[in-house]
């Protein structure tokens, strides 16, 4: 029997992942079409961390979740990184050597097309100078299989904003697309005020999901929470994925923000990774979340 990507990702989810359809206008289960794909994403890897009490093993979470990719029965198409790559320092020299060594560990994924996007803790305290150095653009564009994607950059303001020019970028950006384009749109913190005494939002992203509105196939991909969170603006479906190091309170749990202390009975929960697959005829999306280390 042959077993399509539908079902496959069941029998994933079954070994240790759960499955998540998004909400979208037209989801429909996948077909197995050509022109369908899935893609990888992980998020908040904070390379440079040091607290055990949070995460005694800061430098083997990532190789962990590296072999976890490598080893997924079907290759993605591709890999993105949400942000957060690595943990934030004042000293650029440090700053540098982390990302340094993260593109070094990163570079042990099999899977030649990976991506990367900027978080605040490598970007805000030098506008992103550190960032461009070792991987170039820090918002831009790119389309695959009939999907437009489209990496937004919220996090080298330190004020939390995409700013004029960026939101004029997208503006012309999104008039060269039709209404009915499927479009991906990625970004570090989330575009909706989801907990704002948290720095769980975007300053100017009602401006951004203002423009966004009027095309029919959105959906949103972010990362910064530490958490799997779905939420809806309208048609726009938002989807939040977990972290590699630490996981978060949910929003507004709890007075402060501060990491879940780890649990040595449950070692690496809350911190996993996503496949995303996409039936672009449908512009449908569906999620499957994996642990770092999944059970037997």
């Amino acid at each position: 029997m042959t077993m399509d990507r539908r079902q496959f990702l069941k029998l994933s989810a079954a070994g240790g992942g759960a499955v998540f359809a998004s909400a979208l206008p037209g989801c429909a289960s996948m077909r197995g079409n050509e022109s369908d794909f899935y893609f990888v994403q992980l998020s908040d890897t904070h390379w440079g961390f040091n607290g055990p009490a949070v995460n005694p093993d800061p430098r083997g979470t990532l190789p962990k979740a590296i072999e976890a990719v490598n080893g997924l029965s079907q290759p993605p198409d591709f890999i993105v990184f949400t942000g957060d790559l690595t943990h934030t320092t004042e000293d650029g020299g440090e700053r540098r050597k982390r990302l340094a060594e993260f593109k070094q560990v990163a570079a042990q994924l099999r899977n030649p097309n990976v991506r990367f996007m900027a978080g605040e803790h490598d970007a805000s305290l030098d506008n992103g100078a550190a960032w461009k150095e070792f991987f170039g653009a820090i918002h831009y564009t790119f389309a695959h299989k009939g999907v437009h994607f489209v990496a937004l950059d919220n996090v080298s303001d330190p004020a939390a904003r995409l700013g004029e020019a960026q939101l004029a970028w997208l503006a012309a950006d999104l008039a060269k697309q039709p209404k009915d384009a499927p479009i991906v749109v990625l970004a570090h913190r989330p575009l909706f005020d989801l907990a704002p005494q948290w720095d769980w939002a975007t300053r100017d992203g009602a401006e951004a999901m203002a423009l966004l509105m009027p095309y029919r196939n959105v959906v949103v991909f972010y990362g910064h929470i530490h958490q799997e969170h779905h939420h809806a603006t309208g048609h726009i479906a938002h989807h939040a994925a977990k972290g590699l190091m630490f996981p978060l309170p949910a929003p507004g749990s709890q007075p402060a923000r501060a990491p879940l202390p780890w649990d040595p009975a449950q070692p690496y929960k809350g911190l996993g990774f996503r496949s995303v697959d996409a039936e672009v005829a449908q512009a449908a999306y569906e999620i499957t979340e994996f642990p770092v280390i999944r059970s037997t």
